[in-house]
């Protein structure tokens, strides 16, 4: 399409090209293409359930060789608590205390979370604190029937004259009671990554933020730095980054042509997690974990957690170790055994998929398939059983060259209108809780360019709205979906007890976020 002066001039500005924004025009005339999901990853089929002693023999294997490593906590942390609290901004504006009870309102709503938060409102980390705020600004609040008492509640809970909660980064929300504080999400990931992304005496951990909120993270680890730095004799470095907005992607109206606002500008929007590949190609670690914002534990299931997590590094390294041994034969010469030792150990250990015809191949174009196979990203990725949480999958997925691959896949890239395919999403055992130990330095000690190991074709175009108005809105290959598509994966089985992400506020009333 033909671009205005002024739309090239905006363009621009971003740091993109119009012919990049055509492009994201096409996909959207093109529209979503489904992955093709071959079976589920299970147990012993894709997914390693690794015995007691094996997991020990990993874990020290890790530990061995960590203060080698140059290791780093990556945390995808630019999310607003907005989401969290979107049942109760709900009740703020929909919620008529002097004409129907809360009880009522709740039935009405269908929403079990609304009925947990309430009948243990006691147990949210910040409800002294919600309180204290309340009775300074409401005189007559003990008075109060107790339907508008817990209105009042979400009100000073949420909004700036209470604690503002609903407008904080998602990191900055306190997510457990202490005896003597309350810990919000980062200070959590601080602390647990002592126990398993350390070295040196040194815990790294990386944030990627949005610009608007970096002062108040740098804030709260200005603020609580000092203390774990003290009590544990660990030095940490905490680094940040935004979100690039040349990653930024054009929305377009119903007929696919750019959605401009009220100034006539063209519209565009943050391209989703897939951006933060950027993020993470920056990093220069040699071992990398990658950890959702939310997901935090308590203190009871840190050991737990830190000897899994030690068990996936041991994993990636032993793995990485094999395939670096590989490659430098390969650059030395080997014979015709030792490359069906090498296919062996692609198919059953990486579950890397080799082209049908590679046993056809003459010897030198064999050597030049596994040299591309091995010399890959890597990453580890635990698996927990599916017990109803949202999130991708793991499935084997047929690429469109023909090779077999295992994949996190996302319910939204599978064709659920394909009775074969909506069958195979059904069967899958495990989900994805974003748990997984990365490495992108080659066996020379060169950083892979984690731009070519992107399937650009699992973007993924969903409807949204601004101002009232309809839009087509392109999300990015998900960091860990198709932005990691031709990376070597394996996944790992790990308990569910090293999971606890918060999704809603009432989250936190649960059991496995209260400490005690």
């Amino acid at each position: 399409m033909d671009f205005s002066e002024k739309d090239i001039s905006q363009i621009q500005k971003k740091g993109i090209t119009p012919e990049k924004v055509q492009e994201q025009i096409e996909i959207f005339k093109r529209g979503n293409i489904a992955v093709n999901i071959r079976e589920a990853a299970t147990v012993k089929n894709g997914i390693l359930a690794v015995s007691e002693e094996e997991s020990t023999a990993l874990k020290k294997h890790y530990e061995s060789s960590k203060e080698e490593l140059e290791i780093l906590k990556f945390v995808p942390a630019s999310g607003a608590a907005t989401r969290m609290f979107k049942a109760f901004y709900n009740l703020l504006e929909e919620f008529d205390a002097k004409n129907e009870s809360l009880e009522t309102y709740i039935e009405k709503k269908n929403d079990s979370s609304l009925e947990l938060f309430f009948s243990r409102i006691k147990d949210l980390p910040f409800y002294n604190e919600v309180l204290k705020v309340i009775k300074r600004a409401e005189d007559h609040y003990e008075t109060l029937p107790e339907d508008q008492q817990q209105y009042l509640f979400v009100k000073y809970m949420l909004q700036q004259d209470g604690l503002d909660l609903g407008d904080q980064p998602k990191g900055l929300v306190p997510f457990h009671r202490y005896e003597d504080h309350l810990a919000t999400a980062v200070e959590e990931h601080l602390i647990e990554a002592i126990d398993y992304a350390s070295s040196r005496k040194k815990v790294r951990v990386h944030f990627t933020v949005s610009e608007e909120h970096r002062e108040k993270f740098e804030k709260e680890v200005k603020k609580v730095r000092p203390k774990l730095e003290k009590e544990t004799g660990y030095q940490f470095e905490v680094t940040y980054s935004y979100q690039d907005p040349r990653t930024d992607t054009v929305a377009v109206s119903k007929d696919n042509e750019p959605f401009r606002d009220e100034n006539g500008e063209i519209f565009f929007r943050p391209g989703g997690h897939g951006a933060l590949i950027k993020n993470l190609n920056d990093q220069k670690a040699d071992l990398i974990f990658i950890k959702n914002i939310d997901n935090v534990v308590t203190p009871k299931h840190r050991p737990l957690l830190a000897q899994y997590k030690k068990m996936l590094a041991g994993k990636l390294l032993q793995l990485q170790e094999k395939s670096f041994e590989y490659l430098k034969d390969l650059e030395s010469g080997v014979r015709e055994e030792q490359l069906q030792e090498m296919v062996h150990f692609l198919q059953q250990e990486l579950n890397a998929g080799l082209n049908i015809n590679f046993q056809e191949l003459q010897k030198g174009e064999k050597i030049e398939a596994l040299k591309k196979h091995l010399n890959r990203p890597i990453r580890v990725c635990g698996m927990v059983k599916n017990e109803g949480e949202p999130g991708g999958g793991p499935f084997w997925v047929t690429n469109k060259n023909g090779e077999i691959s295992l994949q996190i896949v996302e319910s939204s890239q599978i064709d659920h209108e394909n009775y074969q395919q909506s069958k195979i999403a059904q069967e899958a055992t495990h989900f994805n809780p974003v748990d997984v130990v990365c490495s992108f330095k080659n066996f020379k000690g060169e950083k892979f360019d984690l731009f070519k190991y992107i399937d650009e074709e699992t973007s993924f175009i969903a409807n949204k709205t601004k101002d009232g108005k309809e839009l087509k809105a392109l999300e990015l290959p998900g960091l860990w979906n198709g932005a990691m598509a031709k990376w070597n994966s394996i996944f790992v089985e790990v308990p569910v007890e090293t999971f606890n992400p918060v999704k809603t506020v009432a989250d936190l009333i649960k059991p496995s976020h209260q400490v005690k």
